[in-house]
């Protein structure tokens, strides 16, 4: 398709369209049909890469902050200048609507910015010494070498940015690897930082076979630091790979947020903005509300308005203007959805809307709705990662609240209610990373994002995010 890039490696600032590890299609997930062939790296270009990072790293660490600010920033105001190009590639790659890839483009140099001044920020501090030959005690904070970065492709730029972003602001190099379902929208960021003059080395792309490019660059002794975001089964191994190596490591793992609406919520406006959170980006994403535990009182009320903001959904190509929802990713997502939906109406639930994939062309599943889904329903235990909604009435808080928790998963958590001393109560008692109260927004650029449990380890954006990629320095003088 000619409006969409012939996608390419970067490697010590040189732009690779073939590599040794062949190359793979990047399909439209709209309509199937193939954008293009995605080179992918071998070992030796993976070598290439970790060499140039290595290289690199001792010129960046040197690089003044402030000076390093300017190159980040050079980078980010061309992405605003790109947004309306850069959101064509992501919805043609990925699928989402045309207005939320545009978003995404913008929210990720916002991020970006945020994590620059803030490495303008790491300070130290100076601690009294005790013995009268000391002379000072200097607390440092310096960046902990070149870093190895893996992203899903949900979030094809916003998800590399806000690893990109701090690890440059510290002061590290870094090898991106993004998704090979959504390369373009990666490759247009990294495009970004070359325009803007970033030196050669310091950011790196390789996309190839997920596993081998893990083990092989994780067990490479350049690499000082991981940061991945994905499922937890996988996050699990390159942890394992890290500690191999005693390597820094960040993981932003899989979710299965609950939500619960209290009984003294305004079901129809608590109805309609868990609409548009559950869908957005077609339920793929990691922090999305799935599992909503509904006061009794409010239970049919709530449905009503869900289902009713569910079937007013318009679904289609992200290009067209008017669509709302987009496709899934891949045709054995559109599986997974169905597989979910008929264990469920098995286990005994209630399909109150959807539940099937559209006719036509590309990976489209209708917005679906299950009620009364019994606990032995895989759909209450696993992450769908789609456009599933469960909705369960509730009759007392210290039950709900023991349902919302009773998964692994601990990555984000919302609540309903306009009693706000219960609000910090409950709030205070849910096990999550995040917890929004009376709204979604749990994720912006001077916040951390992160989970506990097997939802993460660690945390990025805000302060927290730079810090992933400081050590901690202590330099102690004493007079000769």
């Amino acid at each position: 398709m000619s409006d969409y890039p012939v996608p390419a490696l970067y490697i010590d600032g040189i732009w690779l369209d073939a590599a040794s590890g062949g190359s793979r299609p990047v399909i439209n997930p709209a309509s199937g049909d193939a954008l293009a062939a995605l080179p992918l790296a071998g070992a030796s270009e993976l070598d290439r890469a970790a060499q140039a990072a290595q290289r690199s790293f001792e010129v960046w660490k040197q690089t003044p902050a402030q000076a390093r600010w300017e190159c980040i920033t050079r980078a980010t105001r061309l992405l605003r200048e790109r947004a309306d190009a850069i959101a064509r590639v992501m919805t043609l790659e990925q699928g989402k609507p045309l207005a939320e890839s545009r978003r995404e483009v913008l929210l990720s140099a916002d991020i970006i910015d945020f994590l620059a001044e803030e490495g303008k920020r790491a300070y130290g501090r100076l601690v009294p010494p005790r013995a009268p030959a000391v002379l000072a005690q200097a607390v440092t904070r310096v960046p902990v070498g070149p870093a190895a970065l893996f992203t899903p492709w949900n979030f094809p730029i916003n998800l590399p940015a806000r690893k990109v972003g701090a690890a440059l602001a510290a002061g590290c190099s870094a090898i991106l690897k993004p998704a090979e379902e959504t390369p373009g929208s990666a490759i247009a960021l990294v495009r970004a930082f070359h325009d803007a003059g970033l030196p050669p080395g310091v950011l790196n792309l390789v996309c190839g076979d997920p596993a081998q490019v893990s083990t092989h660059l994780i067990a490479h002794p350049a690499i000082r630091k991981v940061s991945f975001t994905g499922s937890i089964p996988v996050g699990k191994q390159l942890g394992a790979l890290c500690a191999g190596g005693v390597k820094r490591y960040t993981a932003e793992l899989g979710g299965h947020a609950p939500v619960l609406v209290l009984g003294d919520a305004d079901a129809a406006q608590t109805a309609k903005l868990s609409v548009a959170a559950k869908y957005r980006n077609a339920g793929q994403v990691c922090a999305s509300p799935t599992r909503f535990f509904v006061h009794r009182a409010l239970f049919q009320p709530f449905v009503a308005a869900f289902v009713a903001g569910a079937r007013a959904l318009r679904v289609g190509d992200g290009l067209t203007p008017e669509t709302e929802m987009g496709p899934l990713i891949h045709a054995r997502r559109l599986a997974q959805m169905e597989a979910l939906v008929a264990d469920a109406l098995a286990c005994g639930a209630t399909l109150a809307c959807g539940g099937q994939r559209l006719p036509g062309p590309g990976f489209f599943f209708a917005p679906t709705v299950l009620t009364d889904v019994p606990d032995t329903a895989r759909v209450l235990r696993e992450e769908p990662f789609g456009p599933i909604a469960i909705i369960n009435a509730y009759d007392d808080h210290d039950d709900a609240l023991a349902r919302a928790n009773a998964l692994p998963y601990g990555l984000a958590a919302y609540l309903f209610t306009r009693d706000l001393a219960l609000a910090h109560t409950l709030a205070a008692r849910i096990e999550a990373g995040m917890v929004g109260v009376n709204h979604f927004g749990v994720s912006q650029p001077e916040t951390p994002f992160g989970g506990v449990k097997e939802s993460g380890y660690g945390s990025e954006s805000g302060a927290e995010g730079l810090a992933a990629y400081l050590d901690t320095k202590l330099t102690s003088f004493a007079s000769p």
